[in-house]
């Protein structure tokens, strides 16, 4: 059969590039198997975060359970190489830290029940206080009544928010009985049943390489988690400290008590330096006889904190653990968003134990991507 010299062959501009020889210029493939592997781990990481936020109630007293009992392992451990059982150790360190708790609580509530007997008496002076600035806001409403802008605002009277939002806030913040005990009865059993549960999670694995990675892990997440509960519970006992002193100094009223909530705040990152600021201007702009001496000590507070932020606590923790400030900010959004202010207190001690896992299941002699 002969073939005709048109049909041997397509016209040179209809005929395709060819790809490239060389695999280092051709382009990158997505294969199937790769594409099904990320949409099912995906799956699962939307699963593991529905189940951890519709079973909120169990899961977060037992993962606090689970990380406050990892903190405190180094103390009971020390206990029991002083002879005492891990058992009663346990009991000790938990009743200690109940202790500490509630005194903090004790400082706390002290001003905060003899300042809600005199709400209306505050917000009369808050009323007052806020009167400097009806010029800057008769300025304000000048030039929006220029711009053509709606004059409602101005003309409606003030008037004190309600507080309709202080109970369910302090239903957002407090928890259950349920869950409190939950969390009680699981940190005691973790921490005195912590060195059998070790061995038992290295003993899982039958290969010597496993079961020595598995003990670096539980031994590095043990130090460090210990360590960074000693160090940030001295530096925030510091933060308390100076902001009492500050309180004192500048005469705000409940000094002790605005120390203990700014040492108690203090444990959650960014969040809780913020909500004391917002604390101490509301206390000192009711309490204090003008302004200007009302933000002597939210000002002041605000110092104390800029030097802790940025130099006290990179230089002790920072060698120790470099955690990246937007990592930390956006493991703080997510566990708020998921649990609540407890949440963000687990925030640090999870993105730590994520570290460490990192680097021991995915060490830097994997492949890499290019440097720039």
């Amino acid at each position: 059969m002969r073939v005709l010299p048109d049909e041997r062959a397509p016209p040179k501009e209809n005929v395709g590039t060819p790809l490239p020889e060389s695999k280092s210029e051709q382009p990158p493939v997505i294969r199937r198997a790769d594409a099904v592997a990320f949409a099912l781990v995906a799956l699962l990481v939307i699963s593991v975060v529905a189940v951890l936020y519709v079973a909120k109630a169990f899961f977060l007293p037992v993962v606090t359970a689970f990380v406050v009992g990892t903190m405190l392992s180094p103390a009971a451990g020390y206990l029991e190489r002083r002879r005492i059982p891990r058992a009663l150790s346990a009991v000790l360190i938990v009743s200690a830290v109940c202790a500490g708790l509630a005194f903090a609580l004790g400082l706390i509530s002290s001003p905060l029940m003899q300042w809600s007997t005199r709400l209306p008496e505050l917000g009369s002076r808050l009323k007052d206080k806020l009167h400097v600035f009806d010029r800057p806001l008769a300025l304000w409403h000048q030039l929006e009544s220029m711009v053509g802008g709606s004059d409602t605002f101005g003309t409606a009277p003030f008037q004190m928010p309600k507080l309709d939002w202080v109970q369910p806030t302090l239903e957002f913040l407090s928890p259950t009985f349920t869950e409190f005990l939950l969390f009680l009865a699981t940190l005691v059993l973790f921490i005195a049943s912590w060195r059998d549960l070790r061995r038992a999670l290295i003993l899982t694995f039958s290969e010597h390489a496993s079961r020595l990675r598995t003990l670096r892990i539980l031994n590095e997440i043990e130090e460090h988690l210990g360590a960074y509960l000693l160090t940030v519970t001295m530096i925030n006992l510091g933060v308390g400290v100076a902001t009492g002193l500050i309180c004192a100094l500048t005469g705000m009223p409940s000094p002790a008590g605005l120390g203990a909530l700014a040492a108690t705040l203090n444990f959650v990152p960014i969040i809780g330096p913020v909500a004391m600021f917002v604390i101490l201007i509301l206390v000192g702009v009711v309490a204090m006889p003008t302004l200007g001496a009302g933000l002597m000590a939210p000002l002041a507070f605000a110092g104390v904190t800029f030097l802790e932020g940025h130099f006290v606590t990179p230089t002790i923790i920072g060698r120790r653990l470099e955690l990246n400030a937007l990592a930390v900010f956006v493991a703080i959004a997510f566990w708020t968003w998921l649990w609540g202010p407890m949440g963000a207190f687990l925030s640090s001690p999870l993105l730590i134990v994520g570290l460490i896992l990192k680097e021991h299941l995915m060490p830097e002699d994997s492949p890499q991507l290019p440097e720039d």
